[in-house]
């Protein structure tokens, strides 16, 4: 796909924790950096979806599977809702295929032994699609770029742009913020005690 078939066209911009699905000639687009977008798509029933969606970072330290922890519940949460809403629309699940974008290295883990964050990203959605047995076809994920994205419902194609390097400062911010929003969100760690 060439530049020259996304312009002049009118784009629905998802956002961080956002997500949208549609039946119509809809294209869609996200700015992405450790964060992760979804591009899901039925091509026998043509409805498309993308989320956008950002980990917590939780460091996994019982040696517990990732879609298991207190982290993963956001990225969960974010993909049961692009596939309800498809199903909504009338998409079958067993004809959804994938496509990932994301997972950036932005800013480095709490703990220099632990995967920071854009890797955390990377991990989830491709075990989540595997256990959902749902394929993913097509990916560029890691790295350490942020990406914008066009995804197109004519042939289901996503046209992808390397992030300026004067541009990654201000979405590794960005995340930044909204990383510490989603970390004071989490609920606490259950300390239940017995006393004498």
């Amino acid at each position: 796909m060439s530049d020259q078939s996304i312009i002049g066209r009118d784009f629905i911009s998802i956002l961080p924790g956002n997500y949208h699905v549609t039946d119509k000639a809809e294209c869609l687009s996200t700015l992405l950096g450790s964060c992760v977008a979804a591009c899901l798509y039925d091509p026998v029933n043509q409805v498309i979806g993308m989320n956008h969606f950002l980990l917590s970072g939780t460091i996994n330290r019982y040696n517990v599977p990732l879609l298991l922890t207190e982290s993963a519940r956001y990225g969960i949460h974010a993909m049961e809702m692009l596939i309800n809403a498809m199903l909504r629309l009338g998409a079958e699940r067993e004809n959804l295929r994938c496509k990932a974008f994301g997972g950036a290295t932005m800013f480095g883990p709490h703990d220099p032994a632990a995967p920071g964050v854009g890797q955390l990203n990377c991990l989830f959605i491709r075990d989540f699609l595997r256990k959902e047995k749902i394929p993913l076809v097509a990916q560029d994920l890691g790295g350490t770029h942020g990406r914008v994205i066009y995804f197109m419902p004519e042939d289901y194609s996503v046209m992808m742009r390397p992030i300026k390097k004067s541009r990654l400062r201000d979405i590794a911010h960005r995340e930044q913020r909204l990383l510490q929003r989603t970390r004071q969100h989490q609920k606490p760690a259950n300390r239940d005690g017995i006393w004498d």
